[in-house]
């Protein structure tokens, strides 16, 4: 199948087409389209978390979908069904999830469906890949759901040193030990690249000499305006407000606004890193989301965090 074109019915679910983007460097990657039922108010790109395949945003796509609108879900480079035969070796970086695919499956989107605004859904690492592509311009708006990096300093305190020891001891170790990260055998989300976990467990944020890496990224941010939806949860011991505002800071053209929510304000005992994306919460937090992506309404206004817990 040529890169850039659309496929076979997936199924996953009759509304999604397999299809394949094609990046700058020649890399592939596999995603589903959604196409909206009836007219459509807009193209989602779901941007997925660090490890996590982007068939776990599947339902939540679907969703989107029959509330009118059209979603791309897709695997970065070395996940899921963008793994190449062999991930030992293959020089992925963090970086190039939102340099090249990012960036790929945006363009992917406006070509399938122009003159239609451009929204992403950026899941943990996935809020903040958008503002390394080239054309972070063209987004219109960005929900962030507990957007940050990965930085330990700022895990829960009551989770710091079990998080600390789990990703930037434990995950560094075994990858230098068998060359890419064996999540999946680990039960502990999918493999990785090495050059991927090791950008996550050392902080390796950015490509080439340190002082000209982190200046030219710190470039690619100011092109994106788009206004950004912030949210996390209180029991999220990885994306604490500190790391949401730590992520979100380089974002500095763009408007933030942050919305942090109890388990309980959604109706659940727990919710977590990763939980907001079940189909357990259709019925809440999903449809509230429709009113930012369809019309930039922030559907939790007064439940702003306190200015006290931003990071020094």
């Amino acid at each position: 199948m040529p890169a850039g074109s659309t496929g076979r019915k997936s199924n996953l679910a009759r509304e999604a087409e397999a299809v394949v983007i094609g990046c700058r460097d020649g890399v592939a990657l596999g995603g589903h389209l959604w196409s909206a039922v009836g007219p459509s108010s807009g193209s989602v790109v779901i941007n997925p978390a660090t490890g996590v395949a982007a068939r776990y945003y599947h339902y939540y796509a679907r969703f989107l979908a029959e509330h009118g609108f059209d979603v791309l879900t897709y695997d970065y480079r070395g996940i899921g069904q963008s793994r190449p035969e062999r991930l030992r070796g293959c020089g992925y970086r963090w970086r190039d999830w939102g340099e090249r695919d990012f960036d790929a499956a945006l363009l992917f989107m406006e070509a399938l469906r122009p003159g239609q605004e451009l929204l992403v859904v950026g899941h943990s690492i996935g809020g903040f890949l958008p503002g390394l592509s080239a054309h972070a311009g063209r987004v219109a708006r960005m929900l962030a759901v507990g957007a940050q990096y990965g930085n330990w300093r700022d895990y829960a305190p009551a989770h710091r040193r079990r998080l600390f020891v789990k990703w930037h001891l434990l995950m560094p170790a075994m990858t230098l030990l068998t060359g890419y990260f064996p999540g999946r055998s680990l039960g502990w989300l999918e493999d990785l690249p090495k050059g991927v976990a090791l950008d996550w467990a050392l902080q390796r944020r950015w490509n080439g000499p340190r002082s000209a890496a982190k200046t030219d990224a710190s470039r690619s941010f100011e092109t994106f305006h788009a206004p950004i939806l912030s949210l996390t949860v209180t029991d999220d011991g990885i994306a604490t407000v500190r790391a949401v505002r730590r992520g979100l800071s380089h974002y500095r053209n763009a408007q933030v606004e942050e919305v942090l929510l109890a388990p309980d304000d959604l109706g659940f005992a727990r919710i977590g890193h990763f939980d907001l994306f079940h189909a357990r919460h259709a019925a809440g937090f999903w449809l509230d989301s429709l009113l930012w992506l369809r019309d930039g309404t922030n559907p939790w206004p007064h439940k702003k965090p306190s200015e006290h817990l931003a990071f020094a």
